[in-house]
């Protein structure tokens, strides 16, 4: 399978997002680097080749306009991702997550219909590869810390001040 992909500079820096022949974002985030998402695509889905493209269409309006401040703008936005079956299930829940309405891990556990399995909603947001699409940026600890970010502590406080000023 061959994919495409294309950096999209924003102001938290370079955003990279690879798209399968369909449309389908397999993986985002922060860099300019395409090497640092291909490993994260699962292996049902990982391309065979990755080819740069200029713009992804949609998907690179959809970046370019939720960094300006339209943050419904990745909310349609296809994304395909394969896992266990809690996590597929756990990656769609977080699409639901309002912007600027964050939630604790143990919130976003009961939401995945597994209360107890706040490890589980934890390792939801650490394997995701398709961020800003699926919001795992969304997620915080008990108490208000922000837990981890892939994409850097920043980048996450970043996305948490955008969408809570443009609510």
């Amino acid at each position: 399978m061959t994919a495409a992909f294309a950096t999209t500079i924003t102001p938290i820096g370079p955003f990279t997002a690879v798209v399968d022949a369909d449309g389908h974002v397999l993986a985002s985030g922060w860099t300019a680097a395409v090497g640092e998402l291909t490993p994260l695509i699962h292996a049902s889905l990982r391309p065979t080749d990755v080819r740069e493209a200029g713009d992804l269409g949609s998907v690179t309006r959809a970046v370019e306009n939720y960094h300006r401040g339209e943050l419904g703008a990745i909310d349609d936005v296809p994304v395909a991702q394969q896992s266990g079956e809690f996590l597929v299930h756990a990656w769609k829940v977080l699409r639901d997550v309002p912007a600027g309405s964050p939630i604790t891990y143990s919130e976003f556990a009961a939401l995945a219909g597994r209360p107890a399995a706040i490890r589980g909603a934890a390792s939801a947001c650490a394997r995701n590869a398709a961020a800003l699409f699926v919001p795992c940026h969304r997620v915080f600890r008990i108490g208000g810390a922000m837990g981890g970010f892939r994409w850097g502590l920043p980048a996450k406080q970043w996305l948490l001040a955008h969408e809570a000023v443009g609510r």
